[in-house]
């Protein structure tokens, strides 16, 4: 078993020294993050995301659509239709507090905007609640 916890809570790939955990979309990036180089083997990469444990694959709402279980609630619409940071599939937590929640205008975010876009004189949430709210 490689699943690990890899740095800001992400899930990971245990590496066979069995002490470096690398996030789970570092693996088959075609950059050995692995001192044998283990997160790019033929046996592992071959045949994505099918060649991939399931722990490290999150499948979105539209079936031809994947992204690794990394990319999952980290507040980005990775899959494209959100299915990633809202709703059952996901069961993501609420905004975090560096978050806003809102209903973002571009399509990059799904129900949460970074605060640092807060306040930037440009709208970001439907209602303009980044620029007088937040």
């Amino acid at each position: 078993n490689r699943f690990c916890t890899a740095p800001s809570n992400r899930t990971g790939f245990l590496c066979d020294d069995r002490v470096t955990c690398i996030p789970a979309s570092w693996v088959c990036d075609r950059v050995s993050n692995c001192r044998n180089g283990e997160d790019e083997q033929e046996k592992l990469c071959g045949d994505l995301p099918h060649s991939l444990p399931g722990y490290l694959v999150f499948l979105c709402s539209n079936p031809r659509f994947w992204i690794y279980a990394d990319q999952r609630c980290n507040g980005m619409n990775d899959c494209g239709d959100c299915s990633d940071e809202s709703g059952s599939l996901a069961s993501c937590p609420p905004c975090g507090w560096e978050w806003w929640s809102c209903i973002p205008v571009n399509y990059e975010y799904c129900s949460c905007i970074p605060r640092r876009l807060c306040r930037d004189g440009i709208q970001h949430c439907v209602g303009w609640s980044d620029e007088y709210v937040c």
